[in-house]
C-alpha cells in the first residue's frame, strides 16, 4: 500500500493564502500608485493613505473663496475608479437610464462617461455594485464601493501634486476635455463641445484618467463653504449652509466639457441639488473598507 505523504504546515498555509488571494482579487487590500486592479467590473487605481493640503493656494488662477487650504489626513488608503462610470457599465449594472438617455450631442456609447444621473441614483449604482462584489466573492464584505467624499477626491486627482492641475499650473485641450478658454494661456488643440469616450487623455501620476474635463462627478458630502479638513473628512450625513431657497447641495468635482480651463483645476468645487440631473455630470466609484 502506498504511504501518503504529509505536506508540512507551512505549505498547506501558503497552498491557502494563494486560493484566498485568487478569490479575492483585491486581497491584500492594498497596493502602489499606477497599479489598476480590474474588480466587478471596474478598473480600479491604488491611493495609499497620506496627508495633503486640500484647497488653492492664493494667487492661483480661478481661485475660489470656498477653496482656502487645509490640511488633510487620510488614514487608510482606497481605490478609486481609473475611468468615469460610463454608460455601458450603468447598463449592465443597473439596466435602463433613470431618465433621458445619453444622446450624440452630449456623448453617447458605451465607452462615454454616463450623465443625466442625479446623486440618488448614483449612489443606487454603487450599493448595487457592492451586492455584485460581494456575492461573487470579489470583495470582501467589510468594504464598499461608493461615491469619494470630497477629500477623497480631491487627494486622487492631485496624485501628490501641489499645482492648479496634476500636470502642471496650464491647462489644454490636449490634456483634457473641457470647452473654449485654457488655463494660463496652454491653448494647444480644438475643444470637443461634448463628453469623450473616457481615458482619451493621459492620465495623472498615480494612473487616474479624466480628473479634469469631461464631466463633473458627484461626490459623497454635502457642500460646506468651508472645505472639510482634519482625519479622514466625510460629511455624507452632514449638512452645510443652506441655499438660498432653502434647499441643501452635495459636491460636485473635476469641471466638465462645457467649462473653461480654469474650472478644471484640482481645488474647483461646485454646489448641485442632490436631486437634479445635467448631461455634463456623472461619477467615479471608490473602494473602500466599511468603518
Amino acid at each position: 500500500m502506498r504511504e501518503t505523504r504529509r505536506r508540512p504546515v507551512w505549505f498547506l498555509l501558503a497552498v491557502v493564502a494563494f486560493e484566498l488571494q485568487c478569490r479575492d482579487p483585491v486581497a491584500p487590500i492594498s497596493g502602489a500608485p499606477n497599479e489598476v486592479r480590474d474588480v466587478a467590473g471596474m478598473k480600479l487605481c491604488w491611493c495609499p493613505p497620506g496627508r495633503f493640503l486640500m484647497g488653492s493656494p492664493r494667487g492661483e488662477t480661478g481661485r475660489r473663496p470656498d477653496e482656502t487650504q487645509t490640511e488633510v489626513t487620510l488614514t487608510k488608503g482606497f481605490w478609486i475608479g481609473e475611468f468615469e462610470v460610463t454608460q455601458g457599465q450603468w447598463t449592465t449594472i443597473v439596466g435602463a437610464f433613470p431618465d433621458k438617455a445619453p444622446s450624440a450631442p452630449f456623448g453617447e456609447g458605451d465607452e462615454f462617461p454616463v450623465y443625466w444621473v442625479d446623486f440618488e441614483e448614483a449612489e443606487g449604482f454603487c450599493r448595487t455594485l457592492t451586492e455584485r462584489a460581494h456575492g461573487s466573492g470579489e470583495v470582501p464584505n467589510e468594504w464598499e464601493f461608493r461615491l469619494p467624499t470630497e477629500a477623497q477626491w480631491e487627494y486622487a486627482c492631485r496624485a501628490g501634486t501641489t499645482t492648479a492641475t496634476s500636470s502642471g499650473d496650464a491647462l489644454g485641450h490636449a490634456q483634457a476635455n473641457f470647452a473654449s478658454a485654457p488655463l494660463n494661456g496652454n491653448d494647444d488643440g480644438p475643444a470637443a463641445h461634448r463628453a469623450t469616450p473616457v481615458g482619451r487623455f493621459s492620465p495623472n501620476p498615480w494612473g487616474i484618467c479624466d480628473m479634469h474635463g469631461n464631466v463633473f462627478e458627484w461626490c459623497r458630502d454635502w457642500y460646506h463653504a468651508e472645505l472639510p479638513g482634519g482625519t479622514d473628512p466625510d460629511l455624507r450625513d452632514v449638512k452645510g449652509a443652506p441655499n438660498r431657497d432653502g434647499t441643501f447641495s452635495r459636491v460636485r468635482r473635476g469641471g466638465a466639457w462645457n467649462d473653461d480651463g480654469w474650472a478644471c483645476r484640482s481645488a474647483f468645487r461646485l454646489r448641485y441639488e442632490p436631486e437634479r440631473r445635467a448631461d455634463h455630470i456623472g461619477f467615479r466609484v471608490v473602494l473602500v473598507r466599511r468603518g
